[in-house]
């Protein structure tokens, strides 16, 4: 073990609660999601003063190298995606923290072995026998790898100190393989040591859904059925497949974002108010929500849901192939790059409001939002002038790549006549906030350091996520698609997906660049 350097004074103002002394263990430390996001996260925690003092990462991975490699590695990954961040001082303390070690995570000799190791370096660092382990792996590893940290007495939690495990999606590929991982998790782990990741919940707009529900008076009495005439939630992604054909290609657009991501957005914008932000308080309002969420029928899932293909197209004055062209990617493939649907939730609060879906790659933009459209004002008081329609009040939440949110109201246009024009209020985040670097993990890493599980899903949430779209895995696997490709990159997706909203005298919110 290296010797350890004094943590320095940090230059920003420490906001929030230090974490827990412990060791985070990196299974799959030389990845790519380790190095553009968790290295990246943990020192924008350790410029904010939210590390510990006592903290270390043992980086667990195949790959033959050593901790000066490794540490190398990480001084790439932070210099590449934290850029003028980077601060001597600090940067001395930090890559201090940093060891690495080689194993096969299918050996079962590996984790006695890392055990003694991690003991070594739980003493050296001071960590009082605290494990945060980070499965950034495959997720065929996920049981295999709790079971054996769980044999070799690495899941005991005794004389005071935690062992917690994080894992990433993708959490099963449907509901039945969803629920084995979960009884093979809980056969050697306890719920409250499991930490279901969702990397959307950790950016701040998500966040502030909470807060700006449950904390401005004007809002909440209007948030329901009464008031509200539908939702929409779309997630926009002008990217291909990045050269991950192979894995795309068994999962889908469905698979990828529907049961988690857009799931999570759901449950928090429909959500009763809890009855405190404790975490489990939180949980159970959001899996109320998600049980309360129409299953379709058959019938249905051919009337309410959309799936595409995208072709070749331009964006950004750029020919770009068809998903069938890319790497890796059968010249036949039926795999959905686009997926809307239409959803009812079965309750008191939002009976008969539709929210409506939709999540696709290589749209015109990337943007991801929640439009909450209100119900149209009377026509009465302005049928005499020369105001033909009544455009609807929108509030808009904006998730990315810019956060923050517009509200869309009518005003009179000045002049003699009565005429109104439509005015959006807008608030941004980096304009009132100000710029803080971020990958979106920093609070959830945090919250996994000092226990407080609000932001991850539960069991019984995953489960219920993979209900709603286990019925539409179902029948599209029976009715293969014959059109495919049927819409072009660069393009809002396949007609049938505006008819989706036409139907109903609606239409989707587009946002241009």
């Amino acid at each position: 073990m290296a010797q350890l350097a004094e943590q320095p004074m940090t230059t920003l103002p420490r906001v929030g609660k230090q974490s827990d002394p412990c060791i985070m263990v990196i299974f799959g430390a030389a990845g790519d999601l380790t190095g553009r996001m968790l290295i990246p996260a943990l020192y924008n925690l350790a410029r904010a003063g939210l590390l510990s003092h006592e903290f270390a990462v043992v980086g667990v991975a195949r790959a033959q190298i050593s901790d000066e490699d490794f540490r190398k590695r990480v001084y790439d990954d932070v210099k590449t995606y934290c850029g003028e961040c980077v601060e001597d001082d600090l940067w001395r303390w930090f890559s201090g923290c940093f060891y690495y070690y080689t194993g096969d995570f299918n050996n079962k000799n590996l984790y006695p072995q890392l055990k003694e190791y991690l003991n070594k370096a739980d003493q050296e660092h001071r960590t009082q026998g605290n494990f945060l382990y980070y499965l950034a792996t495959s997720p065929n590893f996920f049981g295999e790898i709790v079971e054996q940290l769980a044999a070799s007495g690495l899941m005991e939690q005794n004389n005071g100190h935690w062992r917690r495990v994080v894992i990433e999606k993708p959490f099963g590929h449907d509901l039945e393989s969803a629920r084995k991982l979960n009884q093979h998790l809980l056969k050697v782990a306890d719920e409250t040591q499991i930490y279901r990741i969702d990397h959307y919940l950790g950016k701040e707009t998500v966040q502030n859904i909470l807060a700006f529900r449950f904390a401005n008076g004007i809002f909440e009495p209007v948030w329901n059925r009464r008031y509200i005439d539908h939702v929409q939630i779309s997630v926009a992604e002008m990217v291909g497949v990045e050269g991950r054909g192979g894995y795309f290609d068994q999962a889908g657009s469905l698979r990828d974002m529907v049961p988690n991501h857009i799931m999570q957005l759901i449950s928090l914008t429909a959500m009763e108010p809890p009855i405190s932000f404790d975490a489990n308080a939180v949980r159970d309002e959001q899996a109320k929500i998600l049980h309360a969420i129409q299953p379709l029928s058959d019938e249905e899932v051919l009337s309410r849901s959309v799936r595409g293909q995208y072709g070749e197209g331009v964006i950004d004055d750029k020919r770009v192939p068809a998903y069938r062209g890319e790497p890796d990617v059968p010249p036949d493939s039926r795999t959905e790059t686009f997926v809307a649907m239409k959803l009812l939730i079965d309750n008191w609060r939002w009976a008969d409001v539709p929210f409506y879906l939709r999540t696709g790659k290589r749209m015109p933009v990337r943007n991801t939002h929640i439009v909450i459209q209100f119900r149209r004002a009377p026509f009465v008081l302005f049928r005499d002038t020369a105001v033909e329609h009544l455009m609807p009040n929108q509030l808009v939440l904006h998730i990315q790549p810019e956060e923050g949110i517009s509200l869309q109201f009518a005003a009179k246009v000045p002049g003699p006549v009565m005429r109104l024009g439509t005015v959006d209020m807008n608030f941004e985040y980096q304009e009132y906030f100000g710029k803080q670097p971020s990958t979106g993990y920093e609070r959830l890493l945090h919250d996994g350091m000092i226990g407080d599980q609000t932001l991850f899903q539960r069991a019984d949430m995953v489960e219920a996520g993979w209900s709603v779209v286990n019925p539409i895995l179902d029948v599209w696997k029976a009715l293969p698609p014959r059109n495919f490709p049927n819409y072009a990159s660069g393009t809002w997706g396949p007609k049938e997906a505006d008819e989706l909203l036409e139907r109903d005298g609606r239409r989707w919110r587009n946002f241009e660049k």
